[in-house]
C-alpha cells in the first residue's frame, strides 16, 4: 500500500472587483498569470472582471500583455522564456487555435511565435477576452502564458464562476473591501486564496480540491500524510 500526496492542475480563478485598486492589480495579475512563461500549476489564468469596470480592465491588460517581453532564459532580465518542449508548444498553440474557433476575443498574442525567435518553443503572451465559462480554453489548463478574461455581474456570480471548475488549487481575489475579501475568500473551493497579491507563506500547507490533487504538502498537514496514528487502551495508570 503506496501512500501518495498528488499535487496536480489547476485553473484557478483571479476575481478582480472594482473597488481594487484597479491598474496596481490587473497588471500583477497578468505578470503572474505570464510568469513562468505560464507553466505554474496554480497560475491564475482566468480572470474574472466585474462589469462595472471590465473595459478598463481590459485596455490595462492587453497594455500589460503587449509590454512583456520573450527572451533567452539564460539571460537576467524582466522577461519569459520558452515552454518546456515541443510537445507542450504544439498543445499551447492548439488551444489558442481552439479559443480563436471558439468565438472568443484575441485581445492581445495569437498563434505563431514572437518576431525574432524562429528557434526555440516560445509562444506569444497572449489574452481572450469575452469568454464564456463553458469554453475549453476557459476549462482546460493550458499550461502556457494564455489568459482568459470572463465578465461576471455581482459577487453572487463571480463566485458560481470561480467554482465552476474541474480544478480547485488556487484563487485570487483583488478588492478594496477587507469584509468582502474574507467573505469571498470563505466560499471559493481552492486550496489556496491570495487576496491583493499576497504570497504563499512559509510553512503552509499547499494542494488543492477536487481534481487538483489530494492531500498536502507543506507545514504539519504534510508531515502527518507520512504518519501513522497508533491509539493505545488499557494502559494502567502512574497514580
Amino acid at each position: 500500500m503506496k501512500r501518495v500526496t498528488l499535487e496536480l492542475g489547476g485553473k484557478s480563478p483571479n476575481l478582480v472587483f472594482a473597488d481594487c485598486k484597479l491598474e496596481e492589480r490587473v497588471l500583477a495579475s497578468v505578470a503572474e498569470c505570464m510568469y513562468n512563461t505560464g507553466q505554474s500549476c496554480d497560475a491564475p489564468t482566468r480572470l474574472l472582471v466585474e462589469k462595472s469596470c471590465y473595459d478598463e480592465v481590459l485596455k490595462i491588460a492587453k497594455r500589460a500583455a503587449d509590454s512583456i517581453a520573450v527572451g533567452d532564459p539564460e539571460d537576467e532580465g524582466p522577461h519569459i522564456g520558452p515552454l518546456f518542449d515541443k510537445i507542450q508548444f504544439d498543445r499551447v498553440q492548439e488551444m489558442i487555435k481552439v479559443g480563436i474557433e471558439e468565438g472568443a476575443n484575441l485581445l492581445a498574442g495569437g498563434l505563431g511565435k514572437p518576431e525574432g525567435y524562429d528557434v526555440g518553443w516560445y509562444v506569444k503572451p497572449t489574452i481572450f477576452s469575452d469568454v464564456k465559462n463553458d469554453m475549453r480554453i476557459a476549462r482546460e489548463e493550458i499550461f502556457g502564458p494564455v489568459l482568459v478574461i470572463i465578465p461576471f455581474e455581482d459577487e453572487v456570480d463571480a463566485i458560481s464562476i470561480a467554482n465552476d471548475s474541474l480544478y480547485g488549487l488556487a484563487g485570487y481575489i483583488q478588492t478594496g473591501d477587507p469584509e468582502r475579501a474574507e467573505r469571498v475568500a470563505s466560499k471559493l473551493r481552492a486550496g489556496a486564496i491570495h487576496i491583493n497579491g499576497s504570497g504563499i507563506e512559509y510553512g503552509t500547507p499547499f494542494g488543492g480540491y477536487k481534481q487538483s490533487g489530494n492531500g498536502r504538502e507543506g507545514g504539519t498537514m504534510g508531515l502527518e500524510d507520512y504518519q501513522e496514528v497508533k491509539t493505545l487502551h488499557g494502559l494502567f495508570s502512574k497514580a
